[in-house]
């Protein structure tokens, strides 16, 4: 079982983003504050988490914890910030909506910006090391899930009940055939490798 927390002599929260990677739709973090005596078997990051079983957690979590927050950083700000900018913005906000304040951040990754007047330790592949950490990746993961299949509802053509989002072939090549909707991360790759290369042969050809 995961570790409950990095320390235990002040509140420490523990927060994890999920989307980063996405061709559309907000990237969106959570912050976690777990009692000291929480433990659960089934907690780990939400990679290596059924749906189902992250339904279950999302749920226990929002009961067991302390506090906790979620916060959406939606893909217009996204290409103003760039994705890793946009993430830890996220992060900050949570952070800041806590009810309790914390007294250390426990981070998931590798890059964070300091939070006024609290510390912070970064942790690579912290969501299957810590249980607040994971905590955050679970409801992550489960509210942003939940707004792409909100979103599914008004553009079923890009499948974002299936992909959220992700970089699917299907998702490309909806996008090929469909074009873009404002939801859409214009500072990603969005087209198919085959369109980019058609073009560029394209080009290539006009040249000669």
């Amino acid at each position: 079982m995961l570790k409950n927390c990095f320390q235990r002599e002040v509140p420490e929260c523990g927060t994890d983003e999920a989307g980063r990677g996405c061709l559309a739709g907000p990237v969106t973090a959570a912050a976690v504050v777990l009692p000291l005596r929480f433990r659960n078997k089934l907690l780990n990051d939400s990679k290596k988490v059924t749906r189902e079983n992250r339904n279950i957690l999302k749920k226990v979590i929002e009961k067991k914890a302390l506090c906790y927050s979620v916060a959406f950083i939606d893909n217009e700000k996204v290409d103003e910030l760039n994705i890793l900018n946009a993430s830890i913005l996220a992060m900050h906000h949570c952070v800041t909506s806590l009810k309790i304040q914390p007294g250390h951040i426990l981070v998931d990754g590798n890059r964070f910006k300091p939070y006024p007047n609290i510390p912070h330790l970064c942790v690579i592949k912290g969501d299957g090391k810590y249980l607040n950490i994971a905590a955050a990746s679970i409801l992550a993961k489960t509210y942003r899930d939940a707004y792409m299949e909100s979103l599914h509802e008004k553009y079923p053509m890009y499948n974002w009940k299936q992909n959220k989002g992700y970089p699917t072939l299907e998702h490309r090549e909806a996008i090929e055939k469909y074009g873009i909707t404002k939801y859409h991360r214009k500072s990603f790759k969005l087209y198919p490798e085959q369109l980019e290369l058609e073009l560029e042969n394209c080009i290539d050809t006009l040249s000669i």
